[in-house]
């Protein structure tokens, strides 16, 4: 069931739709829990069994767990709007207010196993969005996140008003606690709950003699005033809050027990004073390494540069160097059909005029990245993209520039789609076909993580095929760069039936997950099932880290080894790592039969080519996408207003080699 972003944007606010499942206890009312709530991101699906009497509780929440709205329905109700295997639309209404659209499929269940049945259609019923926990950041025990404040905010630290869509605001997932980003690292006050005896106040006490309790009294405001703690407003007619007699702090009842003894204290002015004491002691420890770095570089001569000089000249030259580049603008391109969508905007097929040639555009939609603190992740997608094109089996690159509301990417037009268009059509593939694909994913995978890149998110939606059936790994927006050594990964992220063991645990990772996610891949093209399985998230996650994959009888001892020792769950030891006691997976029996030199060539010929009837033949991707008209979704021109640009600077980029073919 995948959720529009835009469903509640004019209706209500929200953070996070949840989704409870339920069965009636008999022929009462009574509705009893059965599984534990799913938690599903925007735009993303979920499979729900059909039991007698099963209900769907659906849940809009707004951080810190607050009810906006809910509805039930039964889940055989929205069954049977369906036809077999079509997609139905329905807007359910809420209470108490708001209206919530949902798109549902039913698929019937088959009576036999398809694993023993060789020429069996695919079991993989539907595309599986991504997921990614935010980044937390951990100070003085508060663990804040980016916060998109839709009401005004004050900060807690330097009590400025923080509101927008530039993501200036960070907010603690424990207790709330409202800051600036700008401010976030430079709080005094230890989290979570009460603070009173926190280390925090005591080094203060035993430092600067420092430990000054509020007074706290109940208060009637006259005005509009807000919680210096989480920075939101004080509600209600009268008894609004508290108000400290002696500093004059407000907060509200719920937040009193999270304020620090620091009582008339300025804490921006006593951080900052910590921080001059720090840095004059820092200061005074490099003056001799210092004055021998200088006697260093005078020895070089009058011609020596430092490292920033250095910096500035090549920033000034690249600048130069780009001016000189052709910039393209959203004008430039006619937008013909839309080849995919998500919560993050759309892939659209276009030609840029004038030429004849065809693109494939992935716009994003600037809010949507801003809300979700992917300004990061969107910049290191440019900068892998442009890296891709020195290697055969990764999507190249064209440009990338931006308008006002939205930022684009315009890549190469790969009209052979998707393996999960593919595997749905053949049921799986034979073993040939598997090993051609798989052995030109490596390549590719072994590309970025000799270029120390983990990519996180490979599934079948991901790898294309282009017009002569080779692969190309697209969508780079999961990728991580700079994992080397003990620099490890730790976010949370991928598509949940690809989620590798190490993730879900909450270990620090490196691209070993990629080999997991290959085996789960592998797995699927061989034999067109998923190996774990599961009815929500936390049994599926629960069979990634203790079930052992089932193998049809007909499937090959070299292929089920092959598979098994890429789910192995140690990760340094699974194939594909350097720690695998079975060698190299280029070793490996299943890949004997390949000629990897003439693969990195592109000289195999594919065991399968695409039928494109023309460039612009769009029949190899999802006809719910490609019958949309392929336009822009428009702004909001109130939260453009609000928007900061500056941080999408250094976002274009041209890449010669392509434009000037």
């Amino acid at each position: 069931m995948p959720l529009s972003r835009d469903l509640l944007h004019d209706a209500i606010p929200y953070e996070s739709v949840t989704f409870v499942l339920f069965v009636s206890a008999g022929k009462g009312v009574q509705l009893v829990q059965r599984k534990k709530t799913i938690y599903p991101e925007w735009n993303t699906c979920f499979d729900a069994h059909l039991y007698d009497g099963r209900c769907i509780q659906m849940v809009v929440m707004q951080r810190p767990q607050q009810l906006v709205a809910d509805v039930n329905v039964g889940a055989q109700h929205l069954a049977d709007k369906c036809r077999d295997g079509e997609v139905a639309s329905v807007w359910l209404d809420l209470k108490p207010a708001g209206r919530l659209l949902i798109q549902v499929r039913y698929f019937p269940e088959e009576p036999t196993d398809p694993l023993d049945t060789p020429g069996n259609k695919s079991g993989i019923t539907g595309r599986r969005g991504a997921i990614k926990h935010q980044k937390v950041h951990e100070v003085k025990g508060h663990k804040f996140i980016a916060k998109f404040f839709r009401q005004p905010t004050f900060c807690s630290y330097c009590g400025d008003f923080l509101w927008g869509l530039n993501k200036q605001g960070y907010q603690c997932q424990v207790c709330s606690a409202a800051v600036h980003k700008r401010c976030h690292d430079r709080v005094l006050g230890k989290c979570p709950g009460s603070a009173k005896e926190s280390r925090d106040t005591k080094i203060l006490t035993e430092r600067f003699n420092i430990n000054v309790p509020h007074r706290f009294r109940v208060h009637n405001y006259m005005s509009p005033s807000f919680c210096d703690h989480c920075g939101t407003l004080l509600y209600g007619l009268f008894r609004q809050g508290l108000k400290c007699s002696e500093c004059g702090t407000n907060c509200h009842k719920k937040c009193e027990k999270k304020i620090p003894n620091l009582c008339g204290v300025n804490q921006k002015i006593l951080a900052e004073a910590i921080d001059n004491v720090n840095r004059v002691k820092s200061v005074s420890g490099k003056s001799s390494s210092a004055s021998q770095d200088s006697s260093q570089r005078s020895s070089l001569g009058n011609n020596a540069i430092s490292s920033e000089d250095y910096e500035k000249l090549w920033d000034t030259k690249h600048k130069a160097i780009n001016s000189e580049m052709r910039k393209f603008t959203p004008t430039d391109f006619s937008f013909l059909k839309v080849l995919g969508k998500g919560s993050f905007g759309k892939v659209m097929l276009a030609e840029l005029k004038g030429t004849g040639v065809h693109y494939a555009i992935k716009a994003l939609k600037k809010d949507i990245v801003l809300e979700d603190d992917d300004v990061e992740c969107t910049m290191i997608e440019k900068r892998i993209l442009s890296l891709s094109c020195q290697h055969p089996y990764l999507t190249h690159l064209h440009s990338t520039f931006q308008s006002v509301s939205h930022l684009f990417f315009v890549m190469e037009y790969l009209n052979g789609g998707d393996l999960m268009f593919h595997i749905q059509q053949a049921g799986r593939f034979d073993i040939e076909r598997s090993r051609f694909y798989a052995a030109e994913i490596i390549c590719g995978l072994q590309f970025l993580h000799e270029r120390n890149t983990i990519y996180r998110d490979l599934k079948l939606d991901n790898v294309m095929l282009d017009r002569d059936g080779h692969i190309k790994i697209a969508d780079f927006g999961m990728c991580k760069e700079n994992v080397i050594g003990e620099s490890k990964a730790s976010t949370f992220c991928g598509t949940p039936d690809y989620i590798a063991p190490e993730i879900l645990k909450g270990l620090k990772y490196n691209c070993s997950v990629d080999w997991w996610s290959f085996g789960v891949l592998l797995y699927e093209m061989l034999i067109g099932q998923s190996p774990f399985h599961g009815d929500d998230e936390d049994d599926l996650f629960h069979s990634i880290c203790n079930d052992t994959p089932h193998y049809p009888r007909w499937i090959k001892g070299d292929a089920a080894s092959c598979i098994s020792l890429l789910l192995e769950r140690d990760a340094e030891l699974r194939l594909g790592m350097p720690d695998c006691t079975c060698g190299p997976i280029r070793s490996h029996p299943f890949f004997k039969t390949v000629d990897w030199v003439r693969l990195e060539r592109r000289e195999i010929e594919p065991p399968f080519k695409p039928k494109i009837k023309s460039n612009t033949d769009v029949s190899y991707f999802d006809a719910d996408f490609t019958m949309e008209k392929p336009n822009l979704t428009p702004p909001d021109k109130d939260l453009l207003k609000t928007m900061d640009q500056e941080i999408f600077e250094g976002f274009s980029f041209t890449n010669m080699a392509m434009v000037s073919k």
